[in-house]
């Protein structure tokens, strides 16, 4: 009985531990955040260059949350591809350390497509909307195609773009089908569409965990990129969303993690 008691005890104080330690990471993710928009958005009013603050958050405010949650970041096949040209990144979704984590893996100012929704968070609305983001309304039949219109603009202009095309975070490393209302932008700005898989970031920090924080490894993958002109292009947008999807899971299945939905 004494024994039983004291594992329970020790059970306890170990939940109680994690969840401090939680907390603790919830307010330096919050602190952090502020002060690393507040620095580059101060950036960009004196500079006026968007790419120096762009990289501030690859540089500062990523790294500074990765290794806040205690994750190892590795990445594999960025070095294969040519980041002078324009690329619509497209990657699977498990949770909101994928940006962080893609931040960090690209070695280029990297722009992101943003629901609506994220309008209303400041800080976070602010900085993107200093960047000129693009915001899509998922559920407006008239403000979507302007939205990625607008996101086609972005990439013709040479940025590189990056979309979570299931459109909601995975709660349990599956991969739904891909918009394939989104890869218009990849089509008519005639860019390639770059698979991306991430691995461990849902267990990193879980979709539906709140904000419990768990350490571990994660692991960016670059696939071959998908041509949308040229010899044996894909120019048909549900074709273009399927092939993505596919390049995804296959992606995945080799970092062991088999992840589908049809």
């Amino acid at each position: 009985m004494e024994l039983r008691d004291t594992r329970t005890w020790t059970s306890k104080l170990g939940s109680k531990a994690w969840l401090m330690f939680n907390a603790l990471q919830f307010v330096f993710t919050v602190v952090w955040t502020v002060l690393c928009i507040s620095l580059a958005l101060a950036v960009r009013a004196m500079t006026g260059r968007r790419d120096l603050s762009l990289r501030m958050a690859a540089r500062l405010w990523a790294p500074g949350l990765l290794v806040g949650a205690g994750a190892q970041l590795r990445v594999e096949g960025a070095e294969a591809i040519d980041w002078s040209r324009p690329h619509m990144l497209v990657a699977n979704h498990q949770s909101i350390i994928d940006v962080c984590a893609l931040f960090r893996a690209v070695p280029v100012p990297l722009l992101f497509l943003l629901k609506q929704e994220m309008t209303r968070v400041p800080f976070v609305a602010w900085y993107a909307r200093a960047m000129d983001m693009p915001f899509i309304d998922r559920d407006s039949p008239r403000a979507a195609p302007a939205a990625l219109r607008k996101a086609a603009d972005r990439v013709k202009q040479g940025a590189q773009l990056c979309l979570f095309p299931e459109s909601t975070r995975s709660r349990d490393g599956t991969v739904a089908p891909f918009k394939a209302a989104a890869f218009h932008a990849a089509i008519e700005a005639g860019i390639d569409v770059l698979p991306v898989a991430l691995h461990g970031t849902g267990a990193v920090l879980p979709a539906e965990s709140g904000f419990a924080v768990r350490p571990g490894p994660i692991l960016v993958r670059f696939g071959r990129p998908i041509a949308t002109t040229g010899p044996g292009a894909i120019t048909q947008r549900q074709a273009l969303a399927e092939r993505a999807h596919a390049a995804v899971v296959a992606q995945l299945r080799r970092c062991g993690s088999v992840s589908s939905q049809d």
